[in-house]
């Protein structure tokens, strides 16, 4: 018998069944979790814990800070805050899965930031748009926090929204409703798109010559859009394919505010050539845009490996840093 791959069965290699229901029943031995570190010592650079956002929705945020700000008896000066999404194709994973909390740690350790990871309900029981309203209920509750951390530490004048594929989407989505909504005193100053995950009808260049990745080939991410987009809607819908009409007018309110946008991806992930229209996109609407894609990356290699995170960070850094890349 050939060895099981994305392209044969997709479903089993999500490790997802589909209920007669329409709910999908999820093998959650697959991904491994981890508690929140909130207990500062000389081997937490980090300290995160985790807080309730919103009782009847289930959802809530792990909060990373690095453990020197915490321990500083001076009153340090305040961090940047970075609002991280997490991916899984709006219908897998959650904040605390290892990779992520690993992730979104040595992000605020690299980065000296206050790093803010909502969660958000899945699909296909929670079909989008319930994932952006989830992330931006996250951001309304981070605006009027009482939380020590944020009010003492987080500079809320120099907020970014990050996310990583589904993630990516989501701080996307977001970023566009939020654009023309009074947050103060959250001040959004860009969004960073972490290997986004976008789609689309046609098959584009990557996702053909991509077609037998192993990561996130095509059919993978087919049953990904099949199960979170709304009801009855294609993958040129707007949340999939924001090229689609050239986009929402939200775009010219985050060019008039002056964001700055990154978008990072992999030259060997399918979805590479999507992530570049959609900067080229933003750019013809007057945005300022970073494009960083790496030679030899897959889909959300800097997840999975952490010796490329080093160099991501950096450039974040940069890009966050009023010097610019």
């Amino acid at each position: 018998m050939s060895e099981l791959t994305p392209i044969t069965d997709p479903y089993a290699y999500l490790s997802i069944t589909k209920n007669p229901d329409g709910t999908i029943t999820r093998d959650l031995t697959k991904f491994q979790c981890t508690p929140a570190t909130p207990n500062p010592s000389p081997q937490n650079a980090v300290v995160s814990k985790d807080i309730s956002i919103n009782h009847s929705t289930s959802t809530w945020m792990r909060l990373y800070i690095p453990s020197s700000t915490l321990n500083d008896t001076v009153s340090p000066p305040k961090l940047p805050l970075i609002i991280y999404y997490h991916g899984g194709g709006f219908v897998l994973c959650s904040v605390d899965l290892l990779v992520f909390h690993d992730f979104c740690s040595a992000m605020a350790r690299d980065l000296n930031a206050v790093v803010a990871s909502p969660s958000y309900r899945l699909a296909p029981e929670h079909r989008l748009p319930a994932a952006y309203d989830d992330g931006a209920a996250a951001m309304a509750w981070i605006r009027t926090s009482e939380d020590d951390w944020i009010g003492s530490h987080a500079d809320l004048s120099n907020v970014y929204l990050m996310g990583t594929s589904a993630g990516g989407n989501l701080a996307y989505n977001v970023g566009i409703r939020s654009a023309a909504t009074d947050l103060s005193p959250l001040r959004i100053r860009g969004m960073i798109l972490h290997h986004p995950f976008f789609g689309g009808e046609e098959r584009c260049g990557s996702e053909i010559r991509l077609v037998d990745d192993q990561v996130c080939p095509t059919s993978v991410s087919d049953v990904f859009w099949e199960l979170c987009l709304p009801a009855g809607v294609d993958r040129d819908h707007e949340y999939s394919n924001p090229t689609v009409g050239e986009g929402s007018g939200g775009l010219e309110e985050i060019g008039r505010l002056r964001w700055k946008v990154m978008v990072v991806g992999g030259e060997e992930d399918p979805m590479v050539d999507r992530q570049r229209h959609v900067a080229k996109m933003l750019r013809r609407k007057g945005v300022e845009v970073v494009e960083v894609f790496n030679e030899g990356d897959v889909h959300g290699a800097e997840i999975g490996d952490p010796v490329k995170r080093k160099p991501l960070f950096v450039s974040i850094g940069k890009f966050i840093s009023d010097d610019g890349l």
